[in-house]
């Protein structure tokens, strides 16, 4: 098998799961416990807490530890907005995660009202259309992803963060794609809030982050032992939270040789697709994008139906987000950057890992070729 879908999940690195291992054996202490087993646990949480923090630049008291990703949306956006005035509004970009609108449509149940901040074609926002959306007087939050999970396309987080600023508004950001690829640095952004998940950067599923500014109030999602300063209820998962660390600290200290790898993986495989395969469209080609992330779609060739043809031959690509792959609707991303809905429908997500190797490419390119002769013909056979 060839793994070619790591916006998806990425595997355990062998690293983390040695640093993960004591945490699930012998060691089990509480980090609340007043004795030497729930210190051992505390003393390791917040080594975690200071790698996690270390590799977008922040404080460790600003790292907020989640079960992955999507709580982490859920707590910037209900924890900032549930609970307070909701005669307001706020604004997400059009291409957010799943775990983003869906947590905006539970939001505007309770009285809230949204706003969408438009992409151009190549899928990043219209920072001019976005600074008059600001003009907003009842406008309490606004959230724009720093990368996307489908197309890879940068987006011009501290520009926007600097507008928000101007008119006291928090910006959130969800790096979930972004961490352990390019530098993300948390201050330097701008943002007031930032969303993190471990499997994304080779750690274990089920852990991610809110990094959150110090000036910021948050209700939290789940009352308990008044865990996370209060801010996330419940027994921590240490096995996770050091897990979470670990890939932390390699992502942080491995960040450039794998950008370099990936860089020559995905300039390779655009290369050859503009060789073998011209007809094939590279959704974002234009923008500043993530070097591990290729979003194609070949008119006429559903996307669904290549995804599983390459999947029969042992090569594991996307139609798109893991979060929305059993839609049949074409992907918003592609919706909100106006691509026609054939086109959208034939989109496969082809996203790169660490442990690619050139052969994997070319083998990839080869199984495309070959796949996409079988599907037309299919097709040209049917029509007559």
């Amino acid at each position: 098998m060839i793994y070619l879908d790591h916006n998806a999940t990425t595997a355990l690195d062998v690293r983390v799961l040695e640093a993960m291992l004591p945490w699930l054996k012998g060691r089990f202490g509480n980090p609340s416990s007043r004795h030497a087993f729930g210190t051992e646990a505390r003393a390791a949480m917040q080594q975690a807490r200071e790698q996690v923090a270390a590799l977008v630049n922040a404080h460790p008291s600003q790292v907020i530890f989640t079960s992955g990703g999507t709580e982490a949306n859920n707590l910037a956006l209900k924890g900032l907005l549930q609970g307070r005035v909701t005669d307001g509004r706020f604004l997400l970009s059009a291409i957010e995660h799943a775990s983003m609108t869906a947590t905006a449509r539970s939001l505007c149940q309770h009285g809230w009202r949204m706003g969408s901040l438009p992409v151009d074609s190549q899928g990043v926002i219209d920072i001019k259309a976005a600074g008059e959306a600001l003009l907003d007087n009842d406008l309490r939050l606004v959230s724009l992803m720093w990368a996307n999970n489908e197309t890879g396309a940068i987006q011009p987080v501290a520009e926007l963060a600097r507008l928000c600023r101007a008119r006291g508004i928090p910006l959130h950001s969800d790096a979930v794609q972004a961490v352990g690829k390019i530098v993300v640095d948390f201050p330097a952004s701008g943002v007031a809030m930032m969303s993190l998940s471990a499997h994304k950067i080779y750690g274990p599923k089920g852990i991610g982050a809110l990094i959150v500014d110090k000036a910021l109030d948050l209700v939290p999602l789940i009352d308990g032992g008044g865990q996370e300063r209060g801010r996330r209820g419940g027994t921590e998962n240490i096995p996770a939270i050091v897990g979470f660390g670990c890939a932390a600290e390699l992502a942080r200290l491995e960040l450039d040789s794998r950008r370099l790898q990936l860089e020559d993986l995905g300039q390779l495989l655009e290369r050859q697709l503009a060789e073998r395969l011209p007809q094939a469209v590279v959704f974002s080609s234009e923008a500043h994008r993530l070097a591990n992330t290729v979003f194609i779609s070949i008119a006429g060739i559903d996307g669904e139906t290549l995804n599983m043809a390459l999947d029969r031959q042992g090569i594991a690509v996307s139609s798109g987000s893991a979060c929305g792959s059993a839609a049949n609707e074409p992907s918003p991303v592609l919706t909100a950057m106006g691509v026609s809905r054939e086109l959208a429908q034939g989109a496969i997500r082809i996203s790169l890992g660490k442990d690619n190797t050139r052969q994997d490419v070319e083998a990839l390119l080869q199984a495309l070729v070959s796949q996409v002769k079988a599907l037309q013909g299919m097709a040209a056979a049917t029509a007559w």
